[in-house]
Order: structure tokens, then sequence, then C-alpha cells
């Protein structure tokens, strides 16, 4: 495809990001019918946990970890997880999951008074580790991601996973720079998690 044509092509298309390569998961479902896309996540994922680089955390959410590739990996066998995004650590954008389909990123989860988080959110995970520091390329992917999300979806809240499933979940962590994404988006501060 040219880049003429490239261009003209639109930014989403059922719920599928243009600039992100496509690594199509098996774990999604529908979203609860009328319910309002109105919530980002934020996560902080590695496998094995604090080793970066290779294809281990896509081939978990399609269902395609080699778990004898190492013994953490027997601890998540039988995980049947996805999200709709994944920011490596150079910022390289990947898409599992339509946008407009209902991803399994947030497990047991509340927000606003509102539980199963994962029908009225996007997930996206960063390549990292909860309470380490993230890479200024990912802040720059996930802060376009995030525009282009509000663009298309009726976008009002992000947080971290910590934050939905508090006590249960410690990502992105204390290494997250909130102010630093926040100063990005100039979002509205009741967009943000309270400091």
């Amino acid at each position: 495809m040219s880049e003429d044509a490239s261009a003209s092509q639109p930014l989403w298309q059922q719920g599928w990001y243009r600039y992100a390569h496509r690594c199509p998961s098996p774990n999604f479902g529908p979203r609860p019918s009328g319910t309002p896309i109105d919530l980002v996540v934020v996560h902080a994922i590695s496998l094995p946990p604090g080793e970066y680089g290779s294809s281990d955390v896509l081939d978990l959410f399609t269902n395609q970890l080699t778990i004898n590739a190492h013994p953490y990996f027997e601890t998540i066998r039988d995980l049947k997880v996805s999200a709709h995004f994944f920011v490596r650590r150079q910022g390289q954008l990947w898409q599992l999951v339509s946008c407009d389909d209902r991803a399994w990123h947030a497990g047991a989860s509340q927000f606003n008074g509102k539980d199963n988080c994962n029908d009225f959110s996007i997930g996206i995970e960063l390549e990292g580790l909860d309470g380490h520091t993230f890479e200024a390329s990912q802040y720059e992917t996930l802060s376009s991601l995030c525009a282009a999300l509000a663009d298309a979806y009726p976008i009002v809240h992000i947080a971290g996973h910590e934050h939905i499933a508090a006590g249960r979940k410690k990502d992105p962590g204390p290494g997250f720079d909130w102010r630093r994404l926040k100063q990005s988006l100039t979002w509205p501060d009741t967009h943000f998690p309270a400091a």
C-alpha cells in the first residue's frame, strides 16, 4: 500500500487502530449492550517478570505461551487473558482486541461504583514491572493512543489497574509518572486518579 493510500485510511476500523500492529487474541467477548466505553485502564506486564523484549506477553494473550520455557510460566498456565493494547519498551504498539469488544484485562474490579470494569474500559498494557519506571517512548505512544481513543470513544477517566483492583493489583505502580501523562494529554484533572 502506498503512503498516500495509507494516509487515506480511517484512524479506526471496527475498533481497530490504524497505527497498531495487529495480533488478534481469542480472549474477548461482547460488551453489554448500550454500555459507554468511558474508562482507560493502564497496566504493566513483563514475562518473565522484569524481562523485556521477548514474544512471551503476546504469546500469553494469544494462548500460545510455551509453559516449559520458564518456571514462572507454570504459575500462569491456565490464564486466559488479554488487553486491547500492548506497548513495548521502545514504544511499539500492538493491538490484540477490537476496542468495540470486551478484553479480559481487569478481572474483579470496580470504578466509580461500577463493577466489572472490562465491560466499559479499554485496557492498555505497558511492558514493564509494577514499581519500576517506564520509557519516554512508551509515554509518547500511550499519550497519542489515549488522544485517539478519546476522539473515538466517550473517555472521561483513566486509571491504573491498582486503582480499580485495590489490594489485588499494584500496577503500573509508583514508577508510573501520572503527571507526565497528564501534561501530555492536557485532559481535565478529573479524568485522572486522585494524587
